[in-house]
């Protein structure tokens, strides 16, 4: 935090201060008395021209903080050198106007701390507020200053109970304000039982740490530091004061008279001593010109010097001029790094809360779709188990068609063979006859073309009895690939569903094909039937010939017409032709 952010947060509570109203606005007369007073304590030369210019008559209306900000930072604050000016006064001056609007102690002095105490609280309080407006004092600053007072009392501070305090006060902008902070502090709740006066000498020792940068000083007159002499090199008690970059001593703890200071830079160190002359408990510290030599009263003591000194050293050599101000920026950065853990935390904890309803829907979801699949596999395996029992019957139904085709089969072959037979021996006869009969070439051609259509029929029927042997064989075939099918869709029920339509379509095809072979059988049935007809008409006509030819050939005897001997001439054949025809039928 540098000089301009510390002083414009007192200035902020001046400004405050002033506006009565508490509508963001200060009348130019207040502003110009204020003005002139920070000329003053700043000690920065007045400039009453640009101060009547800026803050004219003819210009109505109040001025805002916005408003009086150009002037504050152009004629004022960059003005402002430091070490010029005494800070204490000008953090009295902004505490002066603050705290006779806002700071309301008791009125029957049940007070804990004093005025003057309040004021240092009021200085703590602006060092430690964040930076920003309203000012505010986060929670773990507030236990921090606590504790430090505590620890400066040998008071050990109960968290638990500063924890409800804090949970009972509004905490606007995420902390508290000076004047919630230093109500609680004059409710005595932390300081119960602890004198005024010691209360008193907590807050200037740690005001004087963190506000005026005091790393250690004596506490009591046991407390004091012997210091050995460069010219007379005697040895006087001194009251020893160290910040940062120096090291100071005074006649007493007043600190009314300097004795001297001594300069503390990083090239600097400090060691212990060895006793002697008298001495014990002594070490020195060595800057570039010279060495300080200095005995503590114990042990204990000259370890907190040489401790505070090496920090001190440490400070300059990283070119910090403050440890408060390191150590409340590290706290801040804590904090902040606390914070973003945090909500890097919250935002964890909310992606993983949805990451977990992601997976409980999900998970339900997941539920849904298994009982589908199960009621899906029931489905199938119902509709699998009666396509199966179709299959069976369907099965059953052509073996019984195929066992009754087979008996046709046989009974036709039979049929045929004695057909065969019966036309081995009309070809027989026929030949016998044809030397004879002449007359009956016309009635033997026409049955040599019966039997050649016999014949043809026969071939025909032969060639779909060898159809219907291959169709019952690719039908057998399928009746495998059906059995495969059946043993295979237990393994692949997706795959089922669809090679069961082929192998339907393809049984449909082949019960059309068997139908196909029936009509031909039919077909050829009825030109069996056509044959035989036409066989029928043959052997009439041949009885027809045979009566003629039984005319013709009767033998003429003694006496008789020549018809009674055509007529008896043909009477030995008659038998034969009867015989004949009966074979026929």
């Amino acid at each position: 935090m540098d000089l301009r952010t510390e002083l414009l947060k007192s200035i902020w509570y001046a400004f405050t201060a002033l506006d009565v109203e508490k509508s963001g606005k200060v009348s130019k007369s207040q502003l110009k008395v204020l003005s002139h007073n920070l000329y003053t304590v700043l000690r920065i030369p007045h400039d009453p021209v640009a101060l009547e210019e800026h803050f004219r008559d003819d210009d109505d209306g109040p001025v805002s903080s916005q408003g009086y900000m150009p002037y504050l930072n152009k004629y004022i604050l960059d003005k402002v050198e430091e070490g010029a000016f005494v800070k204490e006064n000008f953090d009295e001056l902004c505490w002066t106007l603050t705290a006779k609007k806002n700071y309301k102690p008791d009125r029957n002095g049940n007070s804990v701390v004093s005025h003057q105490d309040a004021f240092k609280l009021w200085c703590l309080f602006n060092f430690l507020s964040e930076d920003k407006y309203p000012l505010v004092m986060v929670p773990d600053e507030v236990e921090y200053l606590l504790k430090k007072i505590c620890a400066a009392m040998n008071v050990e501070l109960n968290p638990c109970e500063l924890e409800d305090q804090l949970s009972q006060e509004p905490q606007g902008q995420g902390g508290l304000t000076v004047w919630q902070f230093l109500d609680m502090v004059n409710s005595g709740r932390f300081l119960r039982g602890i004198e005024p006066e010691a209360v008193s000498m907590a807050v200037e020792e740690v005001y004087q740490e963190v506000i005026e940068d005091v790393l250690k000083q004596a506490r009591s007159p046991p407390g004091y530091l012997w210091k050995k002499g460069q010219l007379r090199r005697n040895w006087s008690e001194r009251w020893f004061t160290l910040k940062p970059s120096v090291l100071s001593y005074y006649v007493s703890e007043e600190r009314k008279e300097k004795k001297g200071s001594i300069a503390l830079d990083k090239h600097c160190c400090v060691e212990v001593l060895p006793d002697r002359d008298g001495k014990r408990c002594m070490f020195c510290v060595k800057t570039s010109s010279r060495t300080y030599e200095m005995s503590a009263s114990d042990t204990r003591q000259r370890q907190e010097w040489t401790l505070a000194i090496q920090t001190a050293i440490r400070l300059q050599a990283e070119g910090k001029r403050s440890l408060h101000k390191d150590l409340k920026q590290k706290r801040r950065e804590l904090r902040e790094q606390r914070e973003q853990r945090k909500a890097a935390k919250e935002e964890e904890t909310q992606r993983l809360k949805q990451l977990q309803e992601e997976k409980e829907r999900k998970l339900q979801e997941l539920e849904l779709l298994k009982e589908a699949q199960r009621q899906a596999e029931v489905l199938l395996q119902e509709e699998e188990q009666r396509r199966r029992q179709q299959h069976e019957e369907m099965q059953r139904t052509l073996e019984i068609q195929l066992r009754e085709a087979e008996q046709a089969r046989a009974s036709m072959q039979a049929e045929m063979v004695l057909k065969e037979a019966e036309a081995e021996r009309q070809r027989k006869r026929i030949l016998e006859l044809e030397e004879m009969q002449q007359r009956l070439q016309e009635a033997l051609q026409q049955e040599v073309k019966a039997r050649q259509d016999e014949e043809a029929v026969r071939y025909a029927q032969a060639r779909l009895l060898a159809e219907e042997e291959e169709k019952l064989k690719q039908l057998m075939k399928l009746k495998e690939e059906q059995e495969e099918y059946i043993i295979r869709t237990q393994r692949e029920k997706q795959v089922l569903k669809q090679e069961m339509e082929n192998k339907n379509k393809c049984l449909e095809e082949a019960q059309k094909q068997l139908e196909e072979v029936r009509v031909n059988r039919q077909r050829v049935d009825q030109d069996v039937m056509a044959a035989q007809q036409k066989l029928r008409q043959a052997s009439t006509n041949v009885k027809h010939w045979n009566v003629q030819m039984n005319r013709l050939m009767h033998p003429i005897g003694p006496g008789e017409k020549r018809t009674n001997v055509s007529a008896g001439g043909f009477a030995g054949y008659q038998p034969l032709l009867s015989r004949r025809d009966s074979s026929l039928k």
